[in-house]
């Protein structure tokens, strides 16, 4: 057998939902440039579920669906007030997403109709979620979504109760494109691998949200805000950056591994935390950011990845670190979903061969006699 660790370059499903050929990120065949300057989340969301961008009365169709879907079972709701107020904030999306599963009656439906409509479920929740999540934790009560809304503006207004402004809007719309769907990422991939046992789209998306959780998946923004905020100010990058480079520490936010020159989301995330930082007029973030990006890339030839930029978008914004993946997931969500559907479409069990490097021809020896 030929082992490749961690399956780098292997090919292991056919997809017609995103690519990444030459450094260029396509959801559909649309570049992720163009949809991130112009589409919103919900054409999207439409666009990968679909395979095309909706017209007019599409949208206000599948938008009316996913705003009828926003309501969290009541139970789920209970559930959440008993878990521990320091609880890991995925590891609470992870069971209340898989919860979600327990309310509803066609959670073992597998008709693609059926599967269709837990999509839109899972998509219009998990934002709710999220909030929830946040607001719980601090003793807050619950905001209701706001029926005429988007996704982008709703989670902002059930996180802070507050109306958010134009420009943050954009930038969470902004955030929630950029991350929707990333080819056959390992969370991506976990849930194709779940789905492919014909096991239902609730286990698919919880077994993607656990994937997720991990620091070097969705969990790096995070890290790299804990950077940050580790470092402290501006005046501290330089010897901070030079000390980790000198003891070969790694320095979250850079580099990726199917991109070589640069991933083409980071660009979007970095105009879009220069335009936050004069609305809340405070750099201090944005600066030093861009300062370490200085420093990896002349040092080490290391570029940013989505996740080092979207760290800054989101503090500007007001979100605490600790929800970040979370939103990652309410985006990625949309993603996951049309993956899994595509799985269910043209399905196989998804069962690869390990090469066994343990020991060999051991005979068994009674307990009385072993040494």
């Amino acid at each position: 057998m030929t082992v490749t660790k961690g399956l780098e370059g292997i090919v292991a499903a056919t997809s017609s939902i995103s690519s990444i050929i030459d450094g260029v990120l396509t959801y559909r065949g649309y570049n992720i440039d163009d949809l991130a300057e112009h589409a919103s989340f919900e054409e999207v969301v439409y666009l990968l579920w679909f395979g095309k961008l909706p017209v007019q009365s599409e949208l206000t169709d599948f938008i009316g669906k996913l705003n009828a879907e926003m309501k969290i079972p009541a139970p789920v709701i209970e559930q959440m007030k008993t878990y521990p107020k320091d609880a890991n904030t995925m590891a609470a999306l992870r069971t209340a997403v898989s919860s979600l599963a327990l309310y509803d009656p066609e959670a073992n439906d597998m008709s693609r109709e059926a599967n269709v409509r837990k999509a839109i479920r899972l998509q219009a929740q998990l934002p709710v979620i999220v909030a929830a999540i946040a607001r719980l934790r601090e003793g807050q009560p619950l905001i209701e979504p706001k029926p005429d809304q988007t996704i982008a503006y709703n989670f902002l207004y059930m996180l802070t109760s507050k109306e958010p402004d134009e420009i943050s809007v954009n930038a969470m719309n902004k955030a929630l494109v950029l991350h929707a769907d990333h080819e056959l990422n390992a969370s991506t991939f976990s849930a194709r691998v779940t789905v492919a046992t014909l096991s239902d789209i609730y286990s698919g998306i919880t077994s993607a949200i656990g994937t997720l959780k991990g620091p070097l998946h969705g969990g790096a923004n995070e890290a790299v805000m804990a950077m940050l905020e580790e470092i402290g100010s501006i005046e501290n990058v330089q010897p901070y950056i030079e000390n980790a480079l000198n003891n070969k520490m790694k320095i979250m936010g850079f580099g990726h591994r199917v991109y070589k020159n640069g991933d083409p989301r980071a660009k979007h995330l970095q105009k879009m935390s220069a335009k936050l930082c004069e609305l809340t007029n405070n750099r201090k973030w944005y600066d030093m950011s861009v300062l370490i990006e200085e420093l990896v890339t002349s040092k080490k030839g290391l570029k940013p990845n989505v996740d080092f930029y979207s760290a800054s978008v989101y503090t500007s914004l007001g979100i605490p670190r600790d929800l970040f993946t979370p939103i990652f997931a309410m985006s990625r969500v949309s993603g996951w979903t049309a993956h899994i559907l595509e799985q269910y479409e043209d399905n196989r069990l998804i069962r690869p061969r390990a090469e066994y490097v343990g020991p060999t021809n051991n005979v068994y020896v009674p307990i009385d006699q072993r040494a």
